[in-house]
């Protein structure tokens, strides 16, 4: 390894990871559960679990990123305990977030999509928009969140995905489906439709 590359492990001080981390560690967390509850309770495991296996860090990445590192297998793992009740609250959700009335009798959109227009980079750069767009995430049902925060936030891939959801692929293709048309639904009905 060259000196560039690696990160000094001296530096590393579990003491100062709740002032330094822990903003940071809560913020990902909450992107992802939805909970304040539970993503404090994630923030915590990782901490601990970091905490006693802090000698084994290899200095490959900044103390950050590994802390991440961790917190996203946690997250993950919340995912996968929590498999049971997601497929209880599938039953009770149905098809309230469905595709029925969005599609005419020959396929096509009913109503089409609402033209978005202006500057895709300049709504990237807009906080305002971002919160419109959270509070649309936010009031996805959870198991449709959890399919298109693991694809979309996480980056995982499909069949990794179908693993720690422990579904198939053709119900995440729906999960996923149905997410995107809650939030254009939302998104249009409260950014640019206003």
């Amino acid at each position: 390894m060259s000196e560039l590359a690696t990160y000094d492990l001296k530096l590393m001080d579990p003491a100062q990871w709740v002032h330094d981390h822990s903003d940071a560690l809560y913020a990902y967390a909450l992107s992802r559960v939805r909970r304040p509850d539970v993503a404090e309770d994630l923030v915590q495991d990782a901490l601990v679990a970091a905490l006693e296996s802090h000698e084994t860090f290899e200095g490959r990445s900044s103390e950050r990123t590994w802390l991440v590192g961790i917190l996203r297998h946690k997250v993950l793992d919340h995912f996968r305990r929590t498999r049971r009740t997601r497929e209880a609250q599938d039953l009770q959700v149905g098809d309230a977030h469905g595709t029925m009335g969005l599609y005419s009798k020959r396929g096509r959109w009913s109503p089409k999509p609402a033209d978005w227009g202006g500057d895709p980079a300049e709504l990237y750069e807009n906080e305002e928009f971002w919160r419109v767009y959270h509070a649309c995430r936010d009031r996805l049902p959870t198991t449709h969140a959890e399919a298109y925060i693991l694809r979309e936030l996480e980056g995982l891939a499909p069949q990794e995905i179908c693993k720690v959801l422990d579904i198939s692929a053709t119900n995440l293709s729906v999960r996923l489906h149905r997410a995107r048309l809650f939030l254009r639904e939302c998104l249009e009905s409260n950014w640019f439709g206003r």
